[in-house]
């Protein structure tokens, strides 16, 4: 049954996407971030599902006027620089057989995500974009923190299989940014229900990262929780309900869960931090070597022997700065770290804008969120090796499109929203008031 409804939905989607290519960027970002098709027992397992969704979106693209140049600003300039970058770091790496399957894959997420910035435009090609990421890892977050509560935390939470975020620590990272997504979703809601049912989302996407037993997350949910309190104009309110909430949470988690987020203090007392470390001095190492990298594998025995401080411990960097700078060298490290610089201060434009009318405050609001995600992931991030996975650079390229509706005046052209929880924002048009 699961295979027969994931299929239905990808061939429905692909039928639409010859004439809306857009339609096809929604159905590819689904599969490719939630991979349903994992959970699946039978044809649809192994079934080339995002291909197909691939290139039905290369046909409508090629058939469509609709589309715009993806250069939309320096996030993307960078973006597409980083992909040349790495491109190269591949074909001068130690191992360029051996690496070819892992560009290929990092290629294949970036050129759509390119394709994703000439096709979307639109107030309700961003929203849509919004809702079909953020909903779901929510729904596999919901799933996780119900999980943990009946189980009582006392087993790991795990993502997809086969992907990016299957381990734990990446799985809990991605729920960690998707929980500011969550919250610019529910500022956009007015009827109570909606917002409420956001509400439960958010607290069991909370509960789930935390279930997955990740000290990276704990670190990032800690940081988005400090960025809001700090931004937030009622500080003491705030830090009362980031307290109410955190103190129950918390004492609810197993011994084992304690002791595990307490070795953040005493890491040089945990062979799996020190661990890390030995691995972060041998990516030094290797940058300092190597101008371009290694390609996509800095993780072997030979790499250790020749650069590692200890090179019995040959352990992956778990750190998306370490993970890029052994792979790419300092210049990658440069465009990587430029990627989420030019964002942040193109959300930041969002966010302190001024004169807002009711159409545009929406805006505001996703810049603000999408600073809290990317906090997330920087903080996260530095603790794990999840450079290439999906969400990140699509917090960018909402970041990016939100921008250029923005500077393009969008609103007095495109239809408005009608209100209302059952016309979720973005999602229809019609003649009416706006939802934003």
């Amino acid at each position: 049954m699961r295979d027969i409804v994931v299929i239905a939905i990808v061939i429905a989607g692909c039928i639409a996407a010859l004439r809306r290519p857009w339609i096809g960027i929604m159905l590819w970002t689904w599969l490719s971030i939630m991979n349903p098709h994992r959970y699946t027992y039978g044809m649809a397992l192994h079934a080339p599902l995002a291909a197909m969704a691939a290139v039905c979106v290369m046909v409508g693209l090629l058939a469509t006027r609709d589309r715009e140049s993806p250069f939309k600003g320096s996030p993307s300039v960078l973006f597409v620089l980083f992909m040349c970058w790495i491109t190269l770091s591949w074909l001068l790496g130690l191992d360029f057989s051996g690496d070819y399957d892992q560009w290929k894959k990092v290629m294949k997420i970036d050129g759509m995500l390119l394709v994703a910035l000439m096709l979307l435009h639109s107030k309700q090609h961003i929203f849509s974009l919004i809702w079909v990421s953020a909903g779901s890892l929510a729904l596999l977050g919901i799933k996780g923190g119900i999980f943990t509560i009946q189980t009582g935390a006392a087993h790991r939470v795990w993502g997809p299989p086969g992907s990016f975020i299957e381990d734990n620590n990446e799985f809990a990272l991605a729920l960690v940014m998707t929980i500011p997504l969550l919250r610019f979703l529910q500022l956009q809601i007015q009827h109570r229900v909606g917002r409420h049912a956001l509400t439960a989302a958010m607290l069991l996407c909370t509960v789930s990262a935390l279930g997955s037993h990740s000290r990276g997350a704990l670190l990032g949910i800690g940081a988005m929780a400090m960025t809001l309190w700090w931004r937030g104009k009622d500080k003491l309110r705030t830090g009362i309900f980031f307290v109410i909430f955190a103190v129950p949470l918390l004492a609810f988690m197993p011994a084992e869960w304690t002791a595990r987020m307490s070795t953040i203090e005493t890491y040089k007392e945990d062979g799996s931090a020190m661990g890390r470390i030995n691995s972060w001095w041998t990516a030094w190492n290797i940058a300092k070597r190597y101008f371009s990298g290694v390609g996509f594998n800095q993780v072997t025995p030979e790499l250790f022997a020749r650069f590692a401080p200890d090179p019995s411990s040959v352990l992956a960097a778990h750190s998306i700065y370490f993970q890029v700078l052994g792979n790419h060298g300092f210049i990658g490290l440069f465009l990587f770290l430029g990627i989420w610089f030019s964002t942040w201060r193109m959300a930041s434009w969002l966010r302190t804008q001024k004169d807002l009318s009711p159409k545009t405050k929406w805006t505001a609001d996703l810049g603000a969120m999408c600073q809290v995600s990317l906090v997330g992931y920087a903080v996260g991030g530095a603790f794990l090796s999840l450079a290439y996975f999906d969400l990140p650079y699509i917090v960018m390229a909402m970041t990016v499109l939100t921008c250029q509706w923005v500077k393009n005046k969008a609103w007095l052209t495109e239809p408005t929203f009608a209100p209302g929880w059952r016309t979720v924002p973005g999602l229809a048009s019609s003649t009416g008031s706006s939802q934003a």
